[in-house]
């Protein structure tokens, strides 16, 4: 879309159509060069000026022709399409698909195999929090998750409401072998705000990279 005119992604929003199949196309050469295999589908705002729950069945509707029609592309491409709730209380007032709960049920109606939820746990946390059930719920449909702190959307070990060393002890109890996006504005310096992931592996016996001292 175009975010001049506070557009944040089309597969929700009716009449955009031709322009989110326009913006797929382009998504999926750009994925093809960088060999990514993942590419998220943003669901859109509600129009403005438009009752959310007015417009409701209609936004649904058009995301799942949209993703339908994303599910069938790429799928020629080896390819998966991710949905992410954003939370609409702090971060996108606006944003159409909110909780982890409104993407499972659509993915459900859509059924499609390579439609994969985005679950990042800052927006999860913001909506619904029950992290720990939630994570083991959704799992199955999960295809990438997310992380930053609640609620200044900092590192992992800043201050704040999540215990993060629990919740990755949590991922690895459910095999989650994926990537983990960093989705979250540091405090100050990049390099220096990953500090927290090398105390991390410290406190687990582990050395730079993931791989255990006992192995050396």
């Amino acid at each position: 879309g175009d975010p001049e005119v506070g557009e944040m992604g089309l597969a929700a929003v009716p009449g955009r159509q031709p322009a989110f199949r326009q913006g797929l196309a382009a998504a999926v050469q750009y994925a093809k060069e960088v060999r990514c295999p993942r590419i998220h589908l943003l669901a859109g705002r509600v129009p403005r000026g438009a009752d959310r729950a007015a417009v409701a069945a209609e936004m649904e509707t058009t995301f799942m022709e949209n993703l339908r029609y994303a599910a069938d592309l790429l799928a020629q491409e080896d390819m998966i399409g991710l949905v992410e709730p954003i939370n609409n209380r702090i971060t996108d007032p606006r944003y159409y698909l909110n909780t982890p709960h409104q993407a499972a049920a659509i993915l459900e109606k859509v059924g499609r195999p390579n439609l994969k939820l985005q679950l990042d746990l800052f927006h999860c946390q913001i909506m619904d929090g029950n992290l720990s059930q939630n994570l083991e719920t959704y799992f199955p449909l999960t295809g990438h998750l997310q992380i930053a702190q609640v609620p200044g959307r900092h590192e992992p070990d800043s201050p704040g409401e999540l215990n993060f060393p629990y919740l990755f002890k949590l991922l690895e109890s459910l095999s989650y072998t994926g990537y983990v996006g960093c989705e979250y504005a540091p405090k100050g310096d990049t390099l220096e705000g990953l500090g927290w992931l090398r105390s991390y592996w410290e406190s687990r016996g582990l050395q730079h990279g993931g791989t255990s001292k006992a192995t050396e």
